[in-house]
C-alpha cells in the first residue's frame, strides 16, 4: 500500500475520533463552553481558569482544525500522486468541500446558539444537517482511501438496478442517523428517570416534540436495517469477489451490533458510554456500506494508479479479487 493511501485511511480515522468527540461534547452539555464565540473561545485563543466545559469544547475545535489541515494535505497530495480526472482526486475533493461544510455547520451551532439547553426544533433540524455532512464527509473520505489502495473507479453504464439498490440503502442509512441525531438530544436534554417514564413520554401528547419524535427511530432503524441485512446477504451470495463478500459480511454482521446497541440505549437509558458506541457503530455501518457500494460498482476494466500518467488496464479476471492489500 502506497504512503498516500495509508495517509487517507488515517485522515479518516482521525475524523472518525473528531465525530465521537463532538457528540461527547454534545452530551455532556459542553457545547456552549467556549460561549457565542467563534472561531475564539470566550473572545480569547486560551480562556484564562477555563471550566471543564470550556476545556472540552476548546479540545473539539483544536482537534476539528487539525481534521481541517489533514483533509487539505489530503487534497494537495492527491494532486501530486494521482492523474487529472482520477477518483482519488475526486473523492480528495469533495473531503475538501464537506469539510468546510463541517466547519461552517459547527460554526453555525455555536453562534446561533444552538447549544447546552436549547431545545429548540431547529436545532434538532441544524444537528441532523450536521450528522448528514459527516456522513457525506465520512463517505468521500473512504472511497478516497479505498480508490488510493487500487479499488477501481465506478462504473454505472448498464448497473441502474444495482445503483438502484445500493441507492436506497444508502439513503436510508442517512435518514436512519438523522433520526438518531434527534433522539440523542431529546435524550440528552430530556433524560428519563426509568425506561417506564421513557415509553410514556415517547406516546404523550403533551410531551416535548424532541420526545415524540424518538420513536420515530427506532421504527426506521429496524426497518432500513432489515433491508441493509437483506441486501447484504444477496449480494455476498452472488459475488465472486472475496472482498466484496467480506464487506457484504460486514455490513450484516455490524447491523445487528447496532440493532442491540440501540436495544442497549433504551434499556439503560442512554448512558455517554453507550451513546458514543452506538454513533461508533452508526459510522462504522455507514462507512462499510459506501465501500460495499464502491466494490460492487466498481468498473471491472480498469484500476487507478497514483501516478500522473495514464491508468493502467487489466482484464476482468486480474482484478475479481478487489484492491491489492
Amino acid at each position: 500500500m502506497s504512503r498516500f493511501a495509508k495517509y487517507a485511511w488515517g485522515v479518516l480515522a482521525g475524523n472518525l475520533a473528531v465525530v465521537l468527540w463532538g457528540a461527547f461534547v454534545r452530551a455532556s452539555g459542553s457545547g456552549a463552553g467556549c460561549g457565542s464565540h467563534w472561531p475564539l473561545c470566550q473572545g480569547e485563543i486560551i480562556p484564562p481558569d477555563p471550566a471543564v466545559a470550556t476545556l472540552i469544547e476548546l479540545a473539539h475545535r483544536v482537534t476539528s482544525g487539525t481534521a481541517l489541515l489533514l483533509v487539505a494535505g489530503l487534497f494537495v497530495w492527491s494532486r501530486r500522486v494521482a492523474p487529472s480526472g482520477s477518483a482519488v482526486r475526486l473523492g480528495a475533493t469533495f473531503s475538501v468541500v464537506f469539510m468546510l461544510g463541517e466547519a461552517l455547520l459547527g460554526a453555525g451551532l455555536v453562534l446561533f446558539k444552538m447549544v447546552a439547553q436549547n431545545d429548540s426544533l431547529a436545532r434538532a433540524f441544524w444537528l441532523s444537517a450536521h450528522l448528514l455532512n459527516t456522513f457525506l464527509l465520512l463517505g468521500s473520505l473512504a472511497v478516497t482511501a479505498w480508490w488510493a489502495s487500487g479499488g477501481a473507479p465506478p462504473r454505472l453504464r448498464d448497473r441502474g438496478a444495482t445503483a438502484g439498490v445500493l441507492a436506497v440503502g444508502l439513503l436510508g442509512t442517512m435518514v436512519v442517523g438523522m433520526s438518531g441525531a434527534i433522539t440523542a438530544l431529546g435524550d440528552t436534554l430530556f433524560p428519563p428517570a426509568s425506561l417506564a417514564e421513557g415509553l410514556r413520554q415517547d406516546v404523550s401528547p403533551t410531551a416535548h416534540i424532541l420526545l415524540r419524535l424518538r420513536v420515530l427511530h427506532p421504527a426506521a432503524a429496524v426497518t432500513v436495517g432489515l433491508y441493509l441485512v437483506a441486501t447484504a446477504a444477496v449480494l455476498a451470495s452472488r459475488s465472486g469477489n472475496p472482498s466484496l463478500t467480506r464487506l457484504a459480511r460486514a455490513l450484516g454482521a455490524l447491523m445487528v451490533l447496532q440493532w442491540l446497541a440501540g436495544a442497549l440505549n433504551v434499556a439503560l437509558l442512554a448512558p455517554l458510554w453507550l451513546q458514543l458506541g452506538h454513533l461508533l457503530l452508526a459510522d462504522a455501518v455507514w462507512i462499510t456500506l459506501v465501500l460495499l457500494a464502491a466494490s460492487v460498482l466498481a468498473d471491472p476494466r480498469v484500476v487507478p494508479a497514483l501516478s500522473r500518467g495514464p491508468a493502467p488496464v487489466r482484464s476482468e479476471a486480474a482484478v475479481a479479487t478487489g484492491p491489492p492489500r
